[in-house]
């Protein structure tokens, strides 16, 4: 049962965490501060990360904190946020893609994407990519990007990512949940080529209590409880993506999620990935497509 006491130190380490400023990514860059890192919390709304910082903060913490503003639904922002990091820092040991939206009502991103496929996926890809060089010149470092059981029922519709053919929330959440697990294993497939000396790493939360959970009606709750029984603080949410952040178990190109069977509940251990995440033909279309809207070239 691996918990944030067996986690390495960290002192050291610098940790960008997107969307830190509640919920499961909030957890995630308290745990790595706590350990010793400078975490740079990247947030869309740095009020409520200045607030989230100033609730982690102790007068013996380990490790410091930084906020900075980060707009994953704007690429023009994505690249201003990568700019300004790289131009203050020498090295990055850990890039958590924590951030998401889930359900929402219909929503573009600045491009035109659909917004939960904008946002949980390109942002990210475009975040990754720009910071992939310091990722790459620092040792051992690693990409851990977030996604959700829901990817078991996603499909990746090539002709539908701006909504052209309508919008279905879940269906759309599932999409782009899947759509980070295709993005993972393909950029650690690359990786692996290149010999670079990265690990890109999924992880899921499984079923917890967080704002995501904002656009559920009360039924929909009800029905999420009655289903995965009650569901997990945030805290035991964070520890997947910690655990994939920073134990010297992990292999990249695996996911990692709550061990009881089915995903939703539990501690940290490595998940069997369903057939069609796996599907490499997929995985190298999604990430040219990526490359070819984003204008950002990863591995």
């Amino acid at each position: 049962m691996w918990t944030t006491k067996d986690m390495p130190d960290q002192t050291g380490k610098t940790a960008i965490v997107t969307g830190a400023n509640a919920g499961i990514g909030y957890e995630t860059a308290k745990a790595l501060y706590e350990a010793g890192a400078q975490v740079i919390m990247a947030c869309r709304d740095t009020e409520k990360g200045n607030q989230a910082a100033a609730s982690i903060r102790t007068p013996d913490g380990k490790g410091t904190l930084d906020v900075m503003a980060l707009n994953l639904g704007d690429l023009r922002a994505v690249a201003t946020f990568a700019g300004q990091f790289i131009a203050a820092h020498e090295r990055l040991d850990i890039l958590i893609n924590n951030a998401g939206v889930m359900i929402p009502p219909l929503g573009k991103t600045s491009e035109g994407f659909e917004q939960q496929f904008g946002v949980n996926f390109i942002g990210h890809f475009a975040l990754t990519g720009s910071l992939y060089p310091l990722l790459r010149s620092t040792p051992a470092s690693r990409i851990v990007t977030v996604s959700s059981m829901a990817y078991l029922h996603g499909t990746i519709d090539f002709d539908n990512l701006k909504a052209e053919k309508g919008y279905n929330p879940m269906r759309e959440y599932a999409q782009s949940k899947l759509a980070d697990i295709l993005f993972t294993l393909e950029l650690h497939r690359r990786i692996s080529a290149k010999g670079d000396d990265v690990l890109s790493i999924a992880a899921q939360p499984g079923a917890n209590k967080t704002e995501l959970s904002r656009h559920m009606t009360p039924e929909e709750y009800d029905a999420a409880v009655a289903r995965f029984g009650e569901l997990m603080e945030p805290w035991q949410g964070a520890l997947p993506s910690l655990y994939a952040a920073t134990s010297a178990d992990v292999k990249g190109g695996a996911l990692y999620g709550p061990h009881e069977p089915g995903g939703y509940r539990g501690y940290p251990a490595m998940d069997t990935l369903a057939p069609h995440a796996l599907d490499e033909q997929i995985a190298a279309k999604l990430y040219a497509f990526a490359e070819a809207v984003t204008g950002v070239r990863l591995p």
